[in-house]
């Protein structure tokens, strides 16, 4: 105990001489990581000129020796060492203008022209400023996964970003529809906003702050499980919204709004938890002029509504995504055909198709839609669907007549009852029964065709008594016998198949003449 507290006096005293007689064994970067850490956590903007170096020095020896005193007296002489001791740092966001400052200075992003690129020079900031002299600031902002929490000043977003118009805050910490307000708000051309994974389901959106996103058309808010009241409110503040993405927010019903969002044209509500065709029948009245509905990873049951109701709900729906889903009953397949305007399909993986070949599906499938013009990402050709269409009649010939689909009628109508494929195979026979004849002896025997004619003769050495040296073979053809007559084999490379011998014809073998 005495030599701890003699230890710790002559370190006190070391703090009270100054920090010069014990230099920091931190590394450089490190000390600058450490005195920026210590401006913001004191809510001091950054000072300029001699006032900047005074201020740099003494944060650089103030944090110095307190990491230093750490390392040397260990954390319990470190508790006893003086009261109101400072707590270690709580990690906190970063600012949008602090990233962008950051990310996009001259050092971290080379100055250049180009398509996209937007160059903002600044060569006088105000005092305090954190800009360099220059910010080199593409149209597309990419900030994802960079620890943002808050907007920052208002005034450089304005200065900075008015030519944005693609802006990616994925993975980050924003918590607060204000921040991310203050943000839009200052970006004037702001087309494309993504805020996947930020954790934005405990606040909620405010209408005051859902009117900063008017000017958005296309509106990513993946992984985010944001309430459909949140959802309610930007489509309804959002008058030219576009496209609007909401995957992966663990949705098992959908919360119609009161008010239209009719300039939706697209919406990925995929790997989600929806069930019920009810959820999906809200969409109509929600964006009557919907033109792509992606619903993939949806373990959604029967469509239920009938073809008035398809109809009336989505009359400008031209593609539908429904892989993974729940769909098990040819009669669902047979209701996309009331969806107007339905062009493109993709039905990958849904229980009704399991049992079924890759072959089976995709002619099935083409055969009950006629106006689909795209199968699972790939064009149907008219020879596809004529040769669909035929196979479709062919394979429900068996069914009873309550059995079959009303697509079948109208096929038969088009084509007629066609008659059942003849079964052909084309795979090369491997055997073949003939008539061995030898003088006056005949006998039936097997013989392989992959073989050749030498080892033909070998075979034929018990059947008739002689060698493979004394003995001239002959092929027969039974029913070009009369024409042709018989041809011998005397070729003993090659093969038996390649004079095409089948079942019943005849082999003749004649001994040498000595």
């Amino acid at each position: 105990m005495l030599r701890a507290h003699a230890k710790s006096q002559r370190l006190r005293g070391a703090v009270l001489s100054g920090c010069s007689a014990h230099p920091s064994t931190l590394p450089p970067s490190r000390e600058r990581s450490l005195q920026r850490e210590s401006r913001r956590s004191q809510g001091h903007r950054p000072l300029c000129g001699a006032a900047a170096q005074s201020q740099a020095v003494l944060s650089a020896r103030s944090t110095s020796m307190s990491v230093w005193l750490f390392y040397c007296l260990g954390p319990a002489d470190r508790e006893g060492m003086w009261d109101g001791a400072m707590e270690p740092p709580v990690e906190e966001g970063r600012t949008f203008m602090q990233v962008i400052s950051e990310k996009y200075s001259p050092e971290n992003f080379p100055y250049r022209r180009g398509p996209g690129m937007g160059v903002v020079v600044v060569p006088f900031g105000p005092q305090g400023s954190p800009m360099k002299d220059r910010l080199n600031l593409p149209s597309i902002l990419v900030l994802n996964g960079c620890g943002i929490s808050s907007a920052g000043d208002q005034g450089e977003i304005a200065a900075f970003c008015a030519h944005v118009v693609e802006l990616d805050l994925s993975h980050n910490k924003l918590r607060d529809w204000r921040e991310i307000s203050k943000i839009v708000t200052n970006i004037p051309n702001l087309d494309f906003l993504n805020l996947s994974s930020n954790p934005l389901n405990e606040t909620v959106l405010e209408p005051g702050c859902a009117e900063a996103f008017v000017r958005v058309r296309r509106l990513v808010l993946n992984n985010t499980r944001v309430s459909w009241d949140t959802v309610n409110t930007l489509t309804r503040e959002i008058p030219e919204l576009v496209e609007l993405f909401l995957c992966l927010n663990e949705y098992d019903s959908v919360t119609p709004s009161t008010v239209p969002c009719p300039s939706l044209r697209l919406l990925h509500i995929t790997d989600n938890s929806l069930q019920d065709w009810g959820d999906v029948r809200n969409f109509g009245p929600m964006f009557p002029g919907l033109d792509t509905l992606v619903m993939a990873n949806n373990n959604l049951g029967s469509i239920q509504d009938s073809e008035d109701t398809l109809c009336r709900l989505f009359p400008n729906l031209r593609s539908v995504n429904l892989h993974n889903s729940g769909l098990n009953q040819w009669e669902d397949i047979e209701k996309l055909n009331f969806f107007p305007k339905l062009e493109e399909v993709r039905l990958l993986g849904i229980p009704l198709l399991q049992t079924y070949t890759n072959t089976e599906r995709r002619s099935l499938i083409v055969a009950q839609l006629p106006s689909v013009s795209v199968l699972n990402g790939s064009v149907v050709t008219d020879a596809e669907r004529e040769d669909a269409e035929r196979f479709f009649i062919r394979y429900h010939q068996g069914y009873s007549e309550e059995e079959l689909p009303y697509r079948y009628h109208i096929l038969v109508t088009k084509y007629g009852k066609l008659a059942p494929l003849a079964d052909i195979d084309l795979r090369p026979r491997c055997h073949a029964k003939v008539e061995v004849h030898c003088e006056d002896r005949v006998q039936l025997v097997s013989i392989r065709l992959d073989q050749t004619v030498a080892e033909l003769k070998k075979q034929l050495r018990t059947v008739v008594q002689l060698s493979t040296s004394n003995m001239r073979v002959y092929y027969i053809d039974k029913d070009l016998a009369c024409m042709l007559g018989p041809e011998e084999l005397k070729y003993s490379t090659r093969a038996l198949h390649s004079y095409s011998i089948r079942d019943g014809d005849e082999i003749l073998v004649v001994p040498k003449s000595k």
